[in-house]
């Protein structure tokens, strides 16, 4: 699986970072590893690999450090803390960026408040654009996103506000189950579960559980994660 840190975090951070998949000049090493190692972080995050994912990050905040600029570090939390949101971790604060939240830009500041559900409308123009439309309550906000991640980062943030419909919430199970993504299928089909449990609807509700149990079941290496089933 290859998730890409450009497309989420690069109108956050400067344009030369991982400049090499732009088809720039080479970068030195301690870029393409970061690179390298935030990819795997957050594949392994989505997987429901806890320990690899804290693994592959400490790695990235090593070489990130290694320039002295709190931007690029903050890019990489950022990226840490949107797959909570994909995930629907919503009660687990973003530590890593707020401690670099007074020499972040204004771009990353105002991202961090919007992965809240906090943004102001004057923050909204420095959002990347694919969480533009989200941001702003577009009940369609979904439809011009391609990139996965930010798909279910727009549909995390949309259901923090209350602004998620069951379309919405059927589009970031799909994209999660197309991804393999383990751990955002299940905290979205939990939340799935809930609505149909609180409409009475049994068939539904049935139906989701066996297809909690069998995603639950994909690796049995891994541990089983209890599905978000928050509203």
């Amino acid at each position: 699986m290859k998730t890409s840190l450009i497309k989420l975090t690069l109108p956050l951070a400067a344009a030369g970072l991982l400049a090499a998949c732009a088809g720039g000049p080479q970068p030195p090493d301690w870029q393409l590893e970061a690179k390298g190692s935030m990819d795997r972080s957050v594949a392994a995050y989505m997987e429901g690999n806890s320990r690899v994912e804290m693994a592959e990050l400490e790695r990235a905040r090593t070489q990130l450090t290694r320039s002295g600029r709190a931007d690029l570090l903050a890019t990489a939390e950022l990226l840490h803390c949107a797959t909570r949101v994909a995930s629907l971790v919503v009660d687990e604060p973003c530590t890593g960026f707020e401690k670099l939240r007074p020499d972040a830009t204004e771009a990353q500041r105002a991202y961090a408040d919007y992965l809240q559900g906090k943004v102001q409308p004057q923050g909204i123009p420095l959002l990347p654009e694919s969480q533009r439309a989200a941001a702003a309550g577009n009940a369609g906000a979904l439809q011009g996103i391609a990139d996965p991640l930010s798909k279910l980062v727009a549909a995390g943030v949309m259901l923090q506000t209350g602004k998620a419909s069951p379309e919405v919430i059927t589009q970031a199970i799909d994209t999660s189950s197309a991804q393999g993504w383990r751990r955002p299928l299940l905290a979205w089909l939990g939340v799935q579960l809930r609505r149909a449990e609180q409409g009475g609807d049994t068939q539904a509700a049935d139906r989701l559980r066996r297809r909690i149990e069998l995603t639950q079941g994909i690796s049995a290496a891994a541990r089983p994660l209890t599905p978000v089933t928050k509203p």
